[in-house]
């Protein structure tokens, strides 16, 4: 991510300006910060995770939206694009717009190179000020790898790892399961490199 401009923007000037924008940006506390673009095995991931996100609640009272929802965080001043969100119920649109919401239970972010330590400590605090936010999944797109942070009480929260493809990953605060074979379909792997010389190319079809 890079920032933009170093000026002060308005949440109204931001909007304004990513409406009219070919790429997307966040808006921290008046700073706008440039998104890079997801890879293939990112695109992958998120895509698996939201469609059978989707179909699995598609009787139910949960509502699921990919990256092109934008989540404003009143608390910090903050606008940005989870990879994939999950209310409970009705979705919470700020200031009656259709493209923001603020109620998020569920939020999955794949990481990068660029983002993990991000992802991982600054944004999980910011996404920890949202009353209604009680789960939070980060999912490797180098390896197969899953931290799953779930909400148990007042300031508290309990990590659960998954790293092997014949596991499961059971949501806590929504009824929902997947296979991590499921969630890392048709994902490629970089080779990885061991004394000198080049593994073969992992993925799972």
């Amino acid at each position: 991510m890079q920032i933009t401009k170093q000026r002060y923007y308005t949440p109204e000037e931001y909007l304004e300006l990513e409406e009219a924008a070919d790429y997307k940006s966040e808006y921290i506390d008046g700073q706008i910060i440039s998104m890079a673009g997801g890879t293939a095995n990112h695109n992958r991931i998120a895509g698996n995770f939201y469609a059978v996100l989707n179909f699995a609640f598609r009787q139910e009272e949960y509502e699921v939206f990919n990256s092109d929802m934008r989540l404003w965080i009143h608390q910090k001043r903050i606008y940005t694009y989870p990879d994939v969100t999950v209310i409970a119920g009705e979705p919470e649109f700020f200031n009656n717009r259709t493209d923001i919401i603020t109620n998020p239970q569920v939020i999955v972010e794949v990481l990068s190179k660029s983002t993990k330590n991000y992802d991982r400590e600054d944004k999980f605090q910011v996404y920890r000020t949202i009353s209604t936010f009680q789960e939070y999944l980060l999912i490797d797109q180098t390896r197969i790898h899953v931290d799953q942070f779930s909400k148990t009480g007042k300031k508290q929260w309990t990590l659960r790892e998954y790293d092997e493809e014949d596991e499961a990953i059971a949501l806590v605060t929504v009824p929902f399961e997947i296979s991590l074979q499921d969630l890392y379909n048709k994902v490629k792997f970089e080779p990885v490199e061991f004394e000198g010389e080049s593994a073969d190319v992992e993925g799972l079809g």
